[in-house]
């Protein structure tokens, strides 16, 4: 039986830009690979901040800016060659009292408890999917709902290694992006995947297929090209626990 994989996405389309090659490289090699993204909650009627964050990506008031999105993310998945993926009833920060950008990237609300509700659906995630290996956001960039991620995992405690990625593209938007968990993944030992021009193309791919997100993320389909093509097929890592299994030959640089 071959292992499986499960990546932890906190929106619809971090888990391929920071891991979509190591991804499609695990499918490739008969692994059974998941993507769940947490925060997907469509919400009727978005005011103030939420809405602004679809209407400058171009869509009107009444879309359902994640429903779209949704889409998008099976469509990346099958250009990764995955499972179909997971999508968790959880609502984006705009929603949960979040009021403009700078306030996303500043730190936790008090009120904002949602990493309780989360731990108990990994813990529920975990135990019915059973993964062999978990990859997760390492939160650089200081997102709050990347950080909440974080600590849900953390507290559902779960029994397979975690590969913690480095989540692009707020890697490549600083020179020194906000690390807010530096210290929680100090002791994890750095670790590098390497894939082919296959998976190459198939993260290019499921990265271009998020296209509510191109524009404001990179300025277009062709700066994506040209940044991907900046990150040289490689992906960076945390690993933390021991990996009972093996990863694909050659993939691996510790």
């Amino acid at each position: 039986m071959m292992p499986t994989a499960l990546a932890v996405s906190p929106h619809l389309d971090d888990a391929v830009f920071s891991a979509g090659g190591t991804l499609a490289h695990l499918a490739g090699a008969g692994w059974g690979v998941t993507m769940a993204t947490v925060f997907s909650a469509s919400v009727r009627q978005p005011k103030g901040f939420a809405l602004a964050c679809q209407l400058d990506k171009g869509l009107p008031a009444d879309a359902d800016y994640m429903a779209l999105r949704r889409d998008e993310d099976r469509a990346a998945a099958s250009h990764l060659g995955i499972d179909e993926p997971v999508h968790l009833p959880f609502r984006e920060a705009p929603h949960r009292g979040y009021g403009s950008a700078p306030e996303l990237f500043a730190g936790l609300r008090p009120d904002d408890r949602i990493e309780l509700n989360l731990a108990d659906a990994f813990e529920t995630l975990f135990r019915e999917l059973r993964p062999d290996l978990i990859l997760a956001p390492q939160a650089v960039g200081g997102h709050v709902d990347h950080v909440q991620v974080v600590r849900a995992i953390r507290a559902a405690r779960p029994s397979a290694a975690v590969l913690w990625w480095r989540d692009y593209p707020y890697t490549v938007r600083h020179a020194e992006p906000q690390e807010p968990l530096r210290q929680t993944f100090a002791h994890c030992p750095g670790y590098e995947i390497r894939f082919d021009s296959t998976c190459e193309d198939r993260k290019a791919a499921a990265c271009a297929a998020y296209t509510t997100q191109i524009g404001f993320q990179f300025g277009g389909a062709a700066q994506l090209e040209e940044r991907l093509r900046d990150e040289g097929a490689v992906e960076r890592f945390r690993l933390e626990g021991r990996l009972d299994v093996d990863l694909p030959p050659d993939a691996r640089r510790p």
